[in-house]
């Protein structure tokens, strides 16, 4: 067997199912611990499954349809106010099986054997998806986690590694809205990233899968960043850049496994070849359901508003206790209780509230006081109803800030 993936981190519910092994519940229990929305399904998107039915018997094409690419093309212009022409879908559009699979994949087009005469390294916050970190070693990079840390706004410092780590990094992951934390990249954050990648020939990779679930003001896109940016010599405004997004979030549908990416016109045209090989493809009758999401723009609307006053459920239980922040997106809350870990274990044993220890989507750091940026907290999913998380958020309350 190969050792390519013996520094694979452990995944982070195998290792939640462990601590709590042999804990018996207090209580009926809540699951707060995946980030697998609840919410209604869009309720077009059943009649549209079942009218293309035919099509599970049809091989899809890699490159998805007319249909599908229009409509991720239209939303990313409308979403971001970018202008018409500037996304052409046959050019900048990949669907993808749901984009963990691309962010993986991704990886083995984007990292070169070496740079910079030394082995190859990838970037990714920390915390982390442990997808980055499986891409990095399947590729055969160096994978090194760049903590984002209150201190730093939840947001990593790519720019503060040394410059031999910059010159030989040929990736750098980066979510926004992120999860866990919610922390939104600005605009400026997200221009000097991409200034950064492009002054090292790094590939910039930003999983924007919440983009459309945000509290407040719409959380700015690194496609927005790249067009405000000076356009490169290559006469490819997007180069270096490749953006995901997903309806697993925006449209509350996980199972239906459809996203794609968007970018750098030579790397779209690579990673097709070898997804044209390699990869999976979206059902058609997934890429159809997913065509109508893509340009129903009033589902999701109403998604980000459940998600909102659960955040006011939340904010008016917890108050100012356990260093509770609204998140600017996403749908976690990210609360500091001294000790992941042990409040999980509590949480479980006396309320039958199952959560994740930060520290289960963080690599240790030596540089920090506490070992590991996510030791202090606990994620919390808010993807059930309005009723359960009221019940939710009042038994965590009962147990941590009595």
């Amino acid at each position: 067997m190969s050792d390519r993936f013996d520094q694979l981190p452990e995944g982070p519910f195998a290792r939640l199912n462990a601590l709590l092994a042999g804990i018996t519940p207090g209580r009926d229990p809540l699951l707060l611990s995946l980030g697998e929305p609840q919410h209604p399904l869009p309720a077009f998107v059943s009649d549209i499954l079942r009218s293309h039915e035919k099509d599970y018997g049809r091989y899809p094409p890699i490159a998805g349809t007319n249909a599908f690419r229009d409509a991720a093309a239209g939303w990313l212009a409308r979403r971001y106010d970018l202008a018409p022409g500037t996304i052409l879908p046959d050019e900048r559009i990949l669907p993808v099986n749901g984009t963990r699979e691309a962010l993986f994949n991704l990886a083995l087009i984007a990292c070169p054997r070496e740079k910079a005469g030394a082995q190859p390294a990838v970037l990714m916050p920390n915390p982390f998806y442990q997808c980055y970190a499986a891409a990095a070693l399947a590729a055969g990079a160096e994978a090194i986690y760049v903590s984002a840390t209150a201190e730093t706004g939840f947001l990593p410092a790519f720019e503060a590694l040394p410059e031999e780590q910059l010159a030989r990094t040929a990736m750098i992951y980066f979510c926004s809205p992120a999860n866990p934390q919610g922390a939104v990249a600005s605009l400026d954050y997200l221009k000097a990233l991409l200034t950064l990648a492009r002054r090292h020939d790094i590939t910039l990779v930003v999983d924007e899968c919440y983009a459309d679930i945000y509290d407040g003001e719409e959380p700015a896109g690194a496609l927005q960043a790249a067009l405000a940016l000076e356009c490169p010599s290559s006469g490819d405004p997007l180069q270096n850049l490749m953006v995901f997004h997903s309806l697993s979030k925006r449209s509350s549908l996980p199972g239906l496994r459809s996203g794609f990416c968007a970018g750098d016109r030579a790397l779209i045209k690579r990673f097709m070849a070898f997804r044209n090989i390699a990869a999976p493809q979206t059902p058609l009758p997934a890429l159809a359901a997913a065509t109508a999401c893509w340009n129903d723009d009033t589902h999701s609307a109403e998604n980000r508003a459940r998600y909102q006053k659960k955040i006011d459920i939340a904010e008016r239980i917890i108050g100012n206790r356990l260093g509770f922040y609204r998140p600017a997106g996403g749908f976690f809350l990210w609360l500091d209780v001294g000790d992941g870990e042990t409040a999980t274990k509590k949480l479980w044993q006396e309320e039958g509230i199952k959560v994740l220890p930060g520290a289960y989507l963080s690599r240790d750091d030596a540089s920090l006081s506490d070992g590991n940026p996510g030791k202090r907290y606990i994620r919390i999913a808010l993807v059930h109803d309005e009723k359960t998380t009221e019940d939710a958020m009042t038994r965590l309350a009962r147990a941590l800030c009595s």
